[in-house]
């Protein structure tokens, strides 16, 4: 009985260890490598780049910009108040797109926006501006761009995307960086779009080919879902039960022998 608790206390602290390559982001080999080469270019890779969609729901910011005098520019009002809105005030005042994604304006009409980039977007509504004022400027941004975090994150909620063109791995900084026992190899990614379609992936952010995954970056109301490791559960659970019911024992057995 004497080996017990060792033993016990070698199992516990060998089950509640994490080695560094479940750790190290962007793997290449190169975890345990101490002659990596420096100031060079060790790899390249071609990434995915793509533009953010307008989607159906989607809430825009737009802000016309004329030479036209104040009292001939119609488009005024909604120019002045969506300079003075916060972003919570945008979403409630902002244009929403319709199921069939278009939007509305007066005199304008209803103009088709889903499908188009933000910046396709803004030279269509530039081109019919041009009609009725002196040499508009448009400027769209979609103000609902957010992604939803859960799982071992250090703050899990939704994430409001500054830009339209933004990684997984800066969404996992926004939201506080992934939790020390989240699992890395297997990150679900949730993505929909305005057909109702919804897709499901697992991603690996050890892996440094996820860079050029069409993956890598993030799309409009993506739900990322970080799992925990399997020592989780040891850790917060086992690992103390554990060394109570060692504790327990010991006392037991120290009690049996004073008895004798």
């Amino acid at each position: 009985m004497k080996y017990v608790l060792p033993l016990f206390c070698i199992v516990l602290i060998l089950g509640s260890c994490v080695p560094n390559r479940k750790y190290v982001y962007l793997q290449k080999d190169d975890v345990k490598k101490t002659d990596l080469p420096t100031d060079s270019t060790v790899r390249q890779y071609n990434i995915e780049l793509f533009d953010i969609k307008v989607q159906a729901q989607d809430v825009l910011s737009i802000r016309f910009e004329s030479l036209s005098p104040e009292e001939f520019d119609f488009l005024s009002e909604a120019k002045e108040s969506s300079q003075m809105l916060s972003p919570q005030g945008a979403v409630l005042f902002g244009e929403l797109v319709n199921p069939e994604g278009e939007i509305d304006y007066p005199v304008i009409g209803r103009v088709k926006v889903g499908g188009l980039s933000v910046f396709d977007a803004q030279r269509k509504l530039q081109e019919l501006a041009s009609q009725f004022l002196e040499s508009p400027r448009v400027v769209v941004r979609i103000v609902n761009f957010r992604v939803t975090v859960l799982g071992e994150v250090k703050r899990e909620g939704q994430v409001i995307i500054p830009n339209n063109r933004v990684s997984v791995l800066e969404v996992m900084g926004i939201a506080g960086g992934v939790g020390e026992l989240a699992d890395r190899t297997k990150i679900k990614l949730i993505r929909q779009d305005d057909q109702g379609h919804v897709t499901t992936q697992y991603i690996n952010l050890l892996d440094e080919n996820f860079v050029s995954s069409p993956y890598f970056f993030v799309h409009q109301n993506d739900i990322i879902v970080v799992p925990p490791l399997k020592q989780r559960a040891f850790r917060n659970y086992f690992g103390p039960n554990l060394a109570l019911f060692v504790s327990t024992i010991s006392v037991l057995l120290l009690a049996i022998n004073l008895t004798k």
